[in-house]
């Protein structure tokens, strides 16, 4: 016993060759948003990032894990350890982890294959990661809006919530790939669409409440999500619209912008357009080198 309490105290002689942060990487939430505990943020509000080990590769090859987020929460847990709770990281810095993930293990370029227009011939292409990095990071999400009367205050999803609403999401697309059977009837198809329409309105409306930290009115501010969920679900559709399209706005800043392709003389001749948009998704296909 004494012999396992000395080796538990013993410094591990290979400890000064383990992993060192690879890149130190400026958060597009600058921090804010990460509730208490969440998150240990530098003074320079650096954090560091580390290479992916083989354990975390695997975990990343994963179908059911990435599918339910928790590959990707082990991941961030592993490469960034200042995030000390992944799930409640604010969905507007996922993109910018993952790319900063991929630049500290595989480098700075990430060599995609697409189809090109027309012709469907297949083209290699690299992709600079650092300028993609940058275009995230260089915005800031907008956290007020004034509609009429009312000063509404709001912040991105957490990445538990956006995997959830993902899920959901998913699950009722589903539902409607099913209709397309021809095995059922016309008014067992009817039913299943309206069915799912309504839930994907449903999540679209929670998303958009969740969204919401406070509303105020005069000398009101609602704080209350009880009370902020009742209001959306009853307010007129023009304030809905408002936020709605802020919120679009405010995505669209952290979105991975597709990549412009400029067509070769001889696609041009084949008939492809002399440019192009190729978009740059990160997935388990493309995330390894």
């Amino acid at each position: 016993m004494a012999d396992l309490e000395k080796l538990g105290k013993e410094q591990n002689p290979l400890r000064k060759y383990f992993r060192q942060p690879k890149v130190y990487l400026n958060l597009p939430s600058r921090g804010i948003f990460y509730p208490p505990g969440a998150i240990d943020l530098p003074e320079n509000g650096e954090v560091p990032i580390y290479a992916m080990t083989a354990k975390d590769e695997l975990t990343m090859k994963t179908p059911d894990a990435l599918l339910n987020g928790q590959a990707t929460v082990d991941l961030i847990k592993s490469c960034v350890p200042n995030i000390k709770d992944p799930w409640m990281m604010p969905s507007v810095d996922l993109d910018a982890v993952l790319i900063a993930i991929r630049i500290a293990t595989y480098g700075d370029t990430m060599e995609l294959t697409t189809s090109t227009p027309v012709t469907g011939a297949e083209k290699d292409f690299s992709v600079d990661l650092n300028s993609l990095l940058g275009d995230i990071t260089g915005h800031q999400f907008e956290t007020e809006i004034d509609i009429e009367e009312f000063h509404v205050r709001l912040r991105p999803l957490t990445y538990r919530e956006f995997t959830d609403v993902s899920l959901k999401t998913f699950e009722e697309q589903r539902v409607f790939a099913l209709v397309n059977d021809d095995k059922m009837s016309e008014q067992e198809k009817l039913a299943k669409f309206n069915e799912s329409f309504k839930k994907l309105t449903e999540i679209n409306i929670t998303t958009l409440s969740k969204s919401i930290s406070s509303i105020q009115i005069g000398d009101d501010e609602v704080t209350s999500q009880k009370h902020i969920d009742e209001f959306i679900a009853n307010c007129d559709k023009n304030f809905f619209k408002e936020v709605t399209d802020h919120l679009e706005k405010q995505k669209d800043k952290f979105n991975i912008k597709p990549l412009n392709i400029t067509a070769t003389e001889e696609e041009r001749k084949a008939g492809v357009p002399e440019t192009y948009e190729v978009p740059i998704t990160f997935d388990q296909s493309n995330f390894f080198a």
